[in-house]
C-alpha cells in the first residue's frame, strides 16, 4: 500500500528570549543562524521536505518575510498562515486544520527543534501513519538520554492495534530532578517533542469536544481569511478574541484516542545556550567553540563568535555569546536565567533587548553601522530584482554610495543607474526609490543627515511587497509627480 501524502505544518511562533543576544523578539531563535550557519527553521524545512516539499508555515506578520525567504532558500513551496497575534499552539493548529482538506494528514512540527538524523525522522513519522488514518492523534516521544527537567514526558501504555504505536497512558508536566530520575528508571516514558501527526478532521473533532471556544474563534478567523500571494491573513478581530492555550492543555490531556510513536534519534529543542553548546564538539578540556572563538587555559567554556575574534583566557564553566551590538557572559549554571535578563533590559528601555542591528526586509536587509547627532549610516543589501518602496522623508536627506553591483535610483521622477564607486544625493523631501536591476546582490552605504532620523519619518507612495496601509492623497508640490502617498505605522525602508 502506498503511503498517503503527509502535509507538513511548521509552527513558527516564539519570543526569542532564552537565546539572547543572538535571538531576540525581532529575530527569534528559529531564524538565527545556529548550526553550520543555518537557522533551525532552515534545517526544519530541509528535514520536512523529505516527506513533502509543499509545506505550510504558521507565523506572525512581523516574521512573514523571514519565513518566506527561508522557504525560498530551501526550495520549499507552500503558503504562510499569518496570525495577527500570538495565541499559542491550539489556535495555530486549529487554523491550519480548518484551512486544509478534511482528509489531509497533517504533520505539525515546531520550527525551532534540531533533529540531525533526517532519514530516521522520516521513517519514524511514516510509522505513525496507520494510527493517524485510524482516527488517532499521534504524538512522537523522544527516547530520553538523561533525566531532563526541561521537557514534559509521555507515559506509553498498551500497544495499539496497528502494531507500530502505543496508547498514551498520560502526559506528565515538566518534573523535578527527583521525579525525572524516577521516570527514567521506571522506563516506558519519553520526552514530549511537541510533534503531531493527525488528520485534519480528527483534530477538528477533538477541538470541538474539548475546546469548542477555540475552534469557534478559529472558524470565524479562517472563514474571512485574506489571501495575499502565498500569505493567508487570518481575520484579526475573531482571532484576537481566541483564548490562548497550548494544544497539550486544550486537547491532549483530555483526549482518549492518542497514540505515541517513539523516536530513538538525537533531538533537542535548543532551549538554552547550554543546549546550543551541546551541538558543538568539545575539546579535551570541555571547551566548545563556534566561529572565530579561541580558548586558552580554559575549561568547559562555550564561545559563540561568528563575527570577530573572541578569546577566553583562564575561564571555567562560562557561556560567552558575541553579537555586533551586545555580548552575554554567563555562568554555565545560569543559562536558564537569560530570559530574566531580557525582561530587565526591556524594563530599562534597552532597544538591544528586542531589536537587532541588522534587520531583514523583503528586498534584502539593512545594517545600522553608526548613529550620531544629525547622522546615521546604514549598509543596505538588496537582492537581485529587489526594490525598496517609493517613499519620501520630511526631516532627512540621504546619500547612496554603491560599493557592489549597480543601482537603479529614482529621485523626483528621474531614473539614474549608479555603478560601483558612484553615489547619488537625495534631498530632503525628494520622492525616491532604490532598486537592484542586476543578477547579483547590490550593496549600498546609505548616509542619512537631518534634524530627525526616526523610523517613523517615512511616507510611502508605492510598495511591491504590500506594506502600504490605508491610503490618503497628499499633494507633493516639490516633486510635482501627482503621486498618491500612503501614510502608515512606523516602518523603515
Amino acid at each position: 500500500m502506498k503511503t498517503p501524502l503527509i502535509h507538513p505544518v511548521v509552527l513558527c511562533g516564539g519570543s526569542g528570549t532564552r537565546l539572547w543576544p543572538l535571538s531576540r523578539k525581532a529575530l527569534p531563535k528559529q531564524f538565527a543562524p545556529l548550526v553550520d550557519g543555518k537557522s533551525l527553521l532552515h534545517l526544519t524545512l530541509e528535514r520536512l521536505s523529505v516527506l513533502n516539499r509543499d509545506i505550510t508555515c504558521i507565523t506572525s506578520e512581523d516574521h512573514r518575510f523571514l519565513v518566506k525567504e527561508t522557504m525560498e532558500n530551501t526550495n520549499a513551496t507552500g503558503r504562510q498562515i499569518l496570525e495577527p497575534v500570538a495565541r499559542n499552539t491550539a489556535a495555530a493548529m486549529a487554523s491550519a486544520a480548518l484551512l486544509a482538506d478534511p482528509g489531509d494528514l497533517l504533520l505539525f512540527a515546531p520550527a525551532d527543534h534540531h533533529i540531525p538524523d533526517t532519514a530516521l525522522f522520516a521513517r519514524t513519522v511514516r510509522t505513525g501513519v496507520k494510527a493517524a488514518l485510524a482516527g488517532k492523534i499521534v504524538t512522537f516521544g523522544v527516547v530520553p538520554s538523561f533525566p531532563s527537567t526541561a521537557y514534559g514526558y509521555i507515559e506509553a501504555g498498551e500497544p495499539s492495534a496497528d502494531g507500530r504505536s502505543q496508547a498514551v497512558a498520560r502526559f506528565v508536566e515538566k518534573p523535578t530532578a527527583a521525579v525525572a530520575e524516577t521516570l527514567i528508571l521506571h522506563g516506558g516514558y519519553s520526552w514530549n517533542a511537541g510533534i503531531f501527526l493527525v488528520q485534519a478532521r480528527t483534530l477538528i473533532a477533538a477541538l470541538r469536544e474539548h475546546a469548542p471556544d477555540i475552534l469557534l474563534a478559529c472558524e470565524q478567523a479562517t472563514a474571512a481569511v485574506a489571501a495575499d500571494g502565498s500569505f493567508l491573513r487570518l481575520e484579526p478581530v475573531a482571532f484576537e478574541g481566541c483564548r490562548a492555550d497550548s494544544i497539550d492543555y486544550a486537547v491532549l490531556e483530555k483526549h482518549k484516542n492518542i497514540a505515541v510513536v517513539k523516536f530513538e534519534g538525537a533531538w533537542s529543542d535548543v532551549g538554552s545556550w547550554n543546549a546550543v553548546a551541546s551541538l558543538h564538539p568539545a575539546d579535551d578540556a570541555g571547551n566548545r567553540l563556534s566561529g572565530k572563538a579561541s580558548a586558552l587555559n580554559s575549561r568547559n567554556t562555550f564561545i559563540h563568535a561568528p563575527h570577530r575574534p573572541v578569546v577566553a583566557l583562564g575561564t571555567e564553566d562560562l557561556i560567552i555569546v558575541d553579537t555586533p551590538d551586545a555580548v552575554l557572559v554567563a555562568g554555565a549554571g545560569c543559562a536558564e536565567q537569560v530570559a530574566d535578563v531580557v525582561r530587565k533590559l526591556v524594563r530599562e528601555g534597552c532597544a538591544e533587548a528586542t531589536q537587532h542591528r541588522r534587520v531583514v526586509r523583503p528586498w534584502g536587509a539593512y545594517d545600522s553601522i553608526d548613529l550620531g547627532e544629525r547622522f546615521q549610516v546604514k549598509r543596505l543589501t538588496v537582492k537581485p530584482g529587489g526594490k525598496l518602496s517609493l517613499q519620501m522623508h520630511h526631516h532627512r536627506a540621504e546619500h547612496w554610495i554603491v560599493v557592489q553591483g549597480t543601482a537603479r535610483a529614482t529621485c523626483n521622477g528621474e531614473v539614474t543607474l549608479v555603478h560601483e564607486n558612484e553615489s547619488i544625493y537625495l534631498p530632503l523631501g525628494a520622492i525616491h526609490r532604490l532598486e537592484n536591476p542586476g543578477k547579483t546582490v547590490l550593496e549600498v552605504i546609505e548616509v542619512q543627515t537631518g534634524g530627525y532620523l526616526g523610523e517613523d519619518d517615512i511616507v510611502r507612495f508605492d510598495d511591491t511587497y504590500g506594506r502600504c496601509g490605508p491610503a490618503r492623497i497628499l499633494a507633493d508640490a516639490s516633486a510635482g509627480s501627482g503621486a498618491t502617498a500612503v501614510l502608515q505605522a512606523p516602518v523603515d525602508h
